[in-house]
């Protein structure tokens, strides 16, 4: 049950999936079940998409699973799409140069950005 999943009343999941159905993002009928529309599918992977990127970029810079999780689900609805474009290149970059080109610079570089961390830490 979505209400009971997000912690809100069933009359505030009905109100929501009347006006995701009005912007053809789900197929909704009351007392039926909901579906995706192809646009909706488009949206949620996009918005699936960016969370990834957040997530990995926060875990990269060393931030805890669990904060890394939250703090992705605000920073995909929140920033502009220039911003958003520069997140999803650097963490492409940092991917593939840990996997193919550089591997050995990357795992130094997050190495010593760990240590530097912990020393700051100890202040």
């Amino acid at each position: 049950d979505i209400s009971k999943a997000l912690g809100v009343k069933p009359s505030t999941v009905v109100e929501m999936m009347r006006k995701l159905h009005e912007q053809g993002l789900v197929i909704y009928e009351k007392y039926g079940g909901v579906t995706l529309t192809s646009r909706g599918k488009v949206m949620a992977e996009t918005v699936k998409r960016r969370h990834d990127t957040f997530k990995r970029f926060l875990e990269i810079i060393l931030v805890p699973d669990d904060v890394a999780a939250r703090d992705a689900h605000i920073l995909e609805h929140q920033l502009d799409p220039k911003t958003i474009l520069q997140f999803t290149r650097f963490v492409e970059f940092i991917t593939q140069a840990a996997e193919t080109d550089r591997p050995k610079f990357i795992k130094r570089w997050i190495e010593e950005f760990r240590e530097y961390c912990e020393r700051r830490s100890g202040l």
